[in-house]
């Protein structure tokens, strides 16, 4: 099956077209300037010169491919909208990445003890309003004759094998306390996380390719953390003195409104139950408190 992967040469998307490289599929590439086509090349993706406002080359590459994955943004409706153009009618698969943030809330910092399965989505806050209805043309997609598939990822941890080695939440937590001498998580940090690892997601994109039915929605989580457990876990292995809280406008000014209030401010609490159910998927790395340490620690913080 020749596949085509947006975000190639990202984080996720870079980790599923190794992973579907290795169960025997022929992997297209959507990637930014030349070095990255380069790179994609030496590990056997062809590589396809490209960005997400580029609707025409979109639809082309998905009319021609066997199936698509969409890893490059879970933001941007008009490539959504463009690859589902180019799939329309097909019968073809269109594995859609969303994150858990759509179930996030506005904790700043706080505890809070609500926690959602497949079967058991709120109405979003207004700010992932805009994701959610993504999320929605994509498993509507079937009534115009394409296979849409959802998965929607917890904070993912772990080295991608990709050109993209390093996840967004936990870096930037760490950034902060290398520059600053203090590691800082928002408020109390008592809000928690659900959390996967980028093997495990890998995994789990490879096995809905097989398994998921047109219109199907997946979270994918194995195991939580409280910011506050993170950041004692990244102050311990940068030597560092114990975690402080920061007000939300300090971690605003520092990681933008985005990231502070709904990625490291906020509860985003899922359980992937179709995931293991429906395909099952059987994770393998469960605690992201171990992973710091260990990572941490192998590179010499």
């Amino acid at each position: 099956m020749d596949v085509f992967v947006t975000g190639a040469g990202g984080y996720i998307g870079g980790a599923v077209a190794l992973r579907l490289l290795r169960a025997g599929y022929r992997v297209t590439g959507l990637v930014r300037g030349r070095d990255k086509a380069d790179a994609l090349t030496r590990l056997g993706i062809v590589p396809v010169l490209g960005d997400l406002d580029d609707a025409g080359l979109l639809t082309r590459e998905a009319r021609r491919a066997e199936a698509v994955v969409n890893a490059a943004s879970s933001d941007h409706r008009g490539a959504v909208a463009a690859l589902l153009s180019g799939l329309s009618g097909s019968g073809k698969l269109l594995l859609h990445t969303s994150g858990s943030s759509i179930v996030a809330d506005e904790a700043c910092g706080e505890f809070s003890d609500q926690v959602y399965d497949e079967g058991s989505l709120p109405a979003p806050l207004p700010d992932k309003a805009p994701r959610v209805a993504i999320d929605r043309l994509v498993l509507d997609a079937a009534t115009s004759g394409v296979r849409g598939v959802v998965v929607c990822n917890a904070m993912i941890y772990g080295r991608s094998p990709g050109l993209h080695a390093e996840s967004v939440q936990i870096p930037a937590l760490i950034v902060q306390a290398r520059r600053s001498g203090v590691v800082r998580h928002v408020g109390r940090g008592l809000n928690v996380w659900s959390t996967v690892h980028i093997d495990d997601v890998a995994e789990l994109y490879r096995l809905a390719f097989d398994k998921a039915p047109a219109g199907t929605f997946l979270f994918a989580e194995n195991g939580e953390a409280s910011l506050a457990s993170i950041t004692a876990a990244i102050a311990e292995g940068l030597r560092l003195g114990a975690p402080q809280p920061w007000p939300i406008e300090d971690a605003v000014r520092e990681w933008g409104y985005q990231r502070a209030v709904y990625s490291l401010g906020a509860n985003s609490r899922v359980r992937s139950r179709r995931a293991r159910e429906l395909l099952g998927w059987a994770p393998r790395h469960r605690s992201v408190i171990d992973w710091i340490r260990q990572d941490l620690a192998a590179a010499g913080a």
